[in-house]
């Protein structure tokens, strides 16, 4: 899942850039309405964390932009305004849920993981392949009945390779689904990512290289 937070208060932002990107998501953070807009303007999210009351572009000015670009990004406004007729309010706007401060960071990770289930086509929270089991939900792997311990990025390449369905995923739309904007274009850690991914997934091998053209899961 690649997620933008955008948050002006910088400690909070980070804070729960880090926590999700424990979680493996792919997390790019800003701290106010006019670089949201920017960063919308060149990447592809899932979902927006957004506050609503960001110094420049507000959040609400954001939300109505993307509603009205017709942007598949799914919505979450964070607000300090816990009222009935504020949460309305931000879901007219064109927002898909809501969440007020404080809140509880299992909470929020509950709800972007209920919003990106809401894609199209929409995707089970448990993904099965080839003998792989991928629960997003509890952050657990296994093949044919054994637990794998993949870090962070190596969870997050097989999570954007199952949800391909044996399609060929090219290295670039790795790097955009699973690392965030501030990764080298140019580096190698896909390569070594999938290598690493490879030895834990054990034999025979699933992950397959189509060359000069990406990489595939399937027997």
């Amino acid at each position: 899942m690649r997620v933008l937070v955008a948050e002006d208060e910088k400690l909070m932002a980070d804070t729960v850039a880090e926590g999700l990107r424990r979680l493996s998501m792919a997390v790019d953070v800003v701290y106010d309405g006019d670089s949201a807009l920017e960063r919308l303007g060149v990447n592809r999210y899932d979902v927006v964390v957004l506050d609503r009351d960001m110094p420049g572009k507000t959040g609400d000015e954001v939300c109505r932009w993307m509603a009205a670009s017709g942007l598949t990004s799914r919505v979450l406004l964070l607000t300090a305004a816990a009222g009935i007729r504020d949460r309305v309010e931000g879901l007219g706007l064109g927002a898909d849920d809501y969440l007020t401060k404080p809140f509880a960071f299992a909470e929020l990770v509950a709800r972007l993981q209920a919003l990106s289930r809401r894609s199209v086509p929409a995707l089970p929270p448990v993904l099965e392949q080839d003998g792989i089991v991928l629960d997003v939900t509890r952050h657990t792997a296994t093949r044919d009945g054994g637990v794998l311990t993949l870090s962070p990025k190596e969870f997050a390449v097989l999570h954007v390779l199952l949800r391909a369905g044996g399609r060929v995923v090219s290295a670039e739309e790795l790097l955009e689904q699973a690392w965030d904007e501030n990764t080298d274009p140019f580096t190698n850690t896909v390569r070594m990512t999938l290598m690493t991914l490879r030895r834990k997934l054990g034999d025979p091998p699933v992950i397959h290289t189509v060359p000069r053209t990406g990489y595939r899961l399937g027997a």
